[in-house]
């Protein structure tokens, strides 16, 4: 039993919770506040500006709570020069997601020791701010813009084993695709599903996944998001998401944390695929627990890259490897000499993981049929996505296949391969642990979640998806 304690170090006041196994949701089924207040239309001005500014409060009096209570540094000033404009922000805490061992005590495992968090003065806020920089735009919603991620926290333990950090993450929630025409060879364009797909989709339970732009559910039931009351994998969110990294990070010896990442295209990146199903927290592929119990942990990796064990995975270490003398380097996305471009990426861009998403879930009567097992699936996915932009058939995506501003799979804009920070609906502070896989140990479950919170707009005119969902139901 997890016995949860969330504003008090008396032991005899934890409340007890069901401990359940590593779970992956998403395969297994200020003090300084300073944002530029953009120009807006007289017809909707002062409810605009009202919600503007009960958001600043909202984030004002989160940071001010940071600064006063124990902390090394205060929390960042993050416009100094005037050269950000604040667009979104997460007020993130321990709730609403099921307590795990990081935050709650497990008798006879932790109930002795210490806890990375666990009570209601962890606390943080995230805050994004679109950076001016010349020749890229301002607008957050252009996947082009460069957007500064900062991070504060308290009350989050210093990290004091070599194997493990925090890392936060933004969640994308998958959604239901427009209905279009196949391809000529009967498979789905990118970004649509077939006549055929949605004739699946919408006699699936109740119905909801036959509304273009819902989320998908697993059942076509209403979506239930994650909540305090999940036991893994029991009872939890029939939705299916995935990551893209804000960047990994440490905790300060006064129990804070102050973090920055830089939002763009050659960040906006999920962890390889090959690896989800043997991160430790897939419940449903390797039955009955997953990849722990199947003694399959770590069993298929992409330390040598390609696209996976159904596609090109046969590179020569010596050519894709990371050299000693010329490591794998993804700061090299930009270079007047094309071939110094690293060539030898492990990750795959956001609106990508989408795509093969679709593969898996949604496109049941066009992409293998006849496959129910959804781990083949994924692989099957992988292979064949990764071959209609990998221009030279080595199993790898390189910066050039990748660039924004390029094309690939028969002349379409390769902007289609990015989400703009805009589309995310949450963002997750994770105690990660991977063993020197890119993939956390947890694949992105609630288990290993220590802080989240929702993205919200600081323009006041964006609606969620998930408050649209909520509303409809």
């Amino acid at each position: 039993m997890i016995n949860q304690n969330y504003g008090s170090n008396n032991k005899s006041n934890f409340r007890n919770v069901t401990v359940g196994t590593v779970g992956f949701s998403a395969l297994a089924l200020a003090i300084w506040f300073s944002g530029t207040v953009q120009p807006i239309s007289q017809a909707n001005a002062a409810g605009v500006v009202d919600e503007r500014e009960a958001q600043n409060r909202e984030v004002t009096t989160r940071l001010v709570e940071i600064r006063r209570n124990s902390h090394t540094f205060p929390p960042q000033n993050i416009n100094a020069n005037g050269t950000k404009e604040v667009i979104q922000y997460a007020l993130l805490d321990t709730k609403n997601f099921q307590p795990n061992i990081f935050i709650g005590y497990v008798d006879g495992i932790n109930d002795k020791a210490e806890l990375t968090a666990g009570n209601e003065k962890t606390i943080g806020v995230a805050r994004m701010a679109t950076i001016r920089k010349p020749g890229l735009p301002t607008d957050a919603s252009d996947p082009r813009a460069h957007v500064g991620v900062y991070i504060d926290i308290s009350g989050l333990k210093t990290v004091k084993a070599e194997a493990g950090w925090y890392e936060a993450t933004f969640m994308y929630t998958t959604k239901i695709p427009p209905v279009a025409p196949p391809r000529a060879n009967g498979l789905a364009q990118f970004g649509t599903m077939t006549p055929e797909d949605y004739q699946i989709m919408s006699s699936q339970g109740e119905g909801y996944n036959g509304v273009v732009g819902h989320v998908f559910t697993k059942g076509g039931v209403a979506p239930r998001y994650p909540s305090r009351d999940d036991v893994w994998p029991d009872e939890g969110t029939n939705l299916v998401t995935f990551p893209v990294t804000a960047g990994a990070f440490n905790a300060l010896q006064g129990d804070d944390a102050h973090h920055y990442f830089e939002f763009m295209p050659e960040t906006n990146m999920v962890f390889p695929h090959q690896e989800f199903p043997f991160a430790g927290g897939v419940p449903a592929l390797h039955p009955p627990l997953g990849s722990f119990a199947d003694g399959t942990l770590g069993h298929i990796l992409s330390i040598v890259p390609g696209s996976g064990p159904f596609g090109i995975n046969n590179n020569d270490p010596h050519i894709y490897g990371d050299n000693p003398s010329d490591p794998r380097d993804p700061d090299r996305f930009e270079s007047i000499d094309p071939a110094q471009k690293e060539f030898r990426l492990r990750s795959v861009p956001s609106g990508l993981t989408e795509e093969i998403h679709r593969d898996v879930f949604i496109r049941r009567a066009s992409f293998h049929p006849e496959e129910n097992n959804l781990e083949r699936r994924l692989l099957f996915s992988l292979a064949y996505e990764y071959s209609l932009i990998d221009t030279n058939n080595d199993g790898v995506l390189g910066f050039e296949e990748l660039d924004i501003d390029g094309t690939s799979d028969g002349g379409q804009s390769n902007e289609r391969l990015y989400f703009a920070i805009t589309e995310f609906d949450r963002l997750i502070i994770q105690r990660e642990i991977n063993d020197g896989m890119i993939v956390p140990r947890f694949a992105n479950s609630q288990r290993g979640w220590v802080l989240n919170g929702d993205m919200k707009s600081l323009t006041g005119e964006r609606v969620r998806d998930r408050q649209l969902a909520e509303s409809e139901n």
